[in-house]
């Protein structure tokens, strides 16, 4: 091997180690330590494009960090999976053999983006109740002149997935989306339109009773990137018109962009549900105060090329704008532009089936 190799390898190895013991240390003292058989860490996570070769290849650096984030939490939905698969396969193989992935086909179509749903779970907690399936829309019914017609809705850009999954004394669905962007704007109307469709479709099929019994899934979430600008957006009261809840905790804390000034991700869930509570704990982490850092621009300058030394018009990049380079778009295609956002969920209600038995006539 050639000694500026050999020399280049051991710098990168050191500068992903150091990494690691940054994230790692944040990740302790922000996130609360996995149980056995107590509770469960639920988090959502838009991981911006993965994987795409848009300012070049995802370093290793990356899914190392990316890995290790995911190895904190129990059950990770993820957004914005691409169409290729080999990004998602080694973050796997990073987490090691007791994490496993379900995940929907692509979205077809310019609105789509070649976009995948999936859930990465830790299979020692998690158990995979073997329902899996993509929401569509029912169609529209109405009556003309006295005649019944139906019309097809018209189906959300990117299509939400469900999926049934077991933990401790709880069973329930998932249901994540990736809500239209639509307009540069706080409330726009194609957003707004995609939220209400899906909150309300969701919201009756959590409240029908025939179906909930039929079926012993247990409570429904909907969680995901629904693209929202604040609380008190037209997007916000699409998603809790029909009685979805944002957990009070989660409604206190920064937004789940990088700026921390937009709360695009939410998890919502329905009104007392059976055995499926939140126990208060909950955040977004921000990986950005340990890796990736303004201070470790010029230690990538090797992997972001020529661009982060000149424009795609050929002009030379002074200081601010090789920083804005880094910061904005660069480093943001290899962790993401989005936080991830999670939830501690109470997962043993023995107390409560023992009370039950002891009350319950002989």
């Amino acid at each position: 091997m050639p000694e500026y190799w050999r020399l280049d390898r051991e710098r990168k190895r050191g500068r992903i180690l150091d990494g690691l013991d940054l994230l790692r240390e944040k990740l302790d003292n922000e996130i609360p330590a996995k149980t056995l058989d107590r509770t469960m860490l639920l988090a959502t996570w838009n991981i911006r494009e993965f994987d795409s070769p848009a300012y070049g290849p995802r370093t290793r650096d990356a899914m190392y960090y990316i890995a290790e984030i995911i190895s904190h939490f129990d059950l990770v939905a993820v957004q914005e999976v691409r169409r290729d698969l080999t990004a998602l396969r080694q973050l796997v193989d990073l987490l090691g053999w007791p994490w496993r992935y379900v995940l929907s086909d692509t979205t077809e179509g310019d609105a789509g983006n070649d976009e995948r749903m999936a859930f990465l779970y830790d299979s020692r907690k998690i158990g995979f109740t073997g329902l899996a399936g993509e929401v569509v829309l029912p169609p529209i019914v109405t009556k003309v002149d006295g005649k019944r017609v139906v019309t097809p809705s018209e189906q959300v850009a990117r299509t939400p997935y469900t999926v049934s999954f077991r933990c401790g004394w709880t069973s329930f669905q998932l249901a994540t989306v990736h809500i239209l962007w639509g307009d540069d704007a706080a409330d726009s109307p194609p957003r707004v339109a995609e939220i209400r469709q899906v909150a309300k479709f969701l919201a009756a099929r959590a409240d029908d009773p025939i179906a909930e019994r039929a079926s012993g899934l247990g409570a429904l979430v909907l969680l995901g990137d629904f693209n929202i600008f604040t609380a008190d957006s037209q997007t916000m009261a699409a998603l809790t018109e029909f009685g979805w809840e944002v957990p009070p905790e989660l409604q206190t804390i920064p937004g789940s962009n990088v700026a921390k000034n937009r709360r695009y991700d939410q998890i919502a869930l329905r009104p007392d549900p059976h055995w499926f509570e939140a126990t208060g704990r909950a955040g977004v982490f921000d990986f950005y105060q340990s890796v990736f850092r303004d201070v470790d621009e010029q230690l990538y300058e090797a992997e972001m090329g020529p661009a982060y030394i000149t424009t795609s018009r050929g002009n030379a990049r002074d200081a601010a704008g090789k920083r804005t380079y880094f910061r904005t778009y660069w480093r943001t295609f290899q962790m993401s532009d989005h936080l991830p956002m999670w939830i501690e969920i109470r997962t043993d209600y023995s107390p409560e089936y023992l009370a039950g038995k002891r009350s319950a006539p002989v």
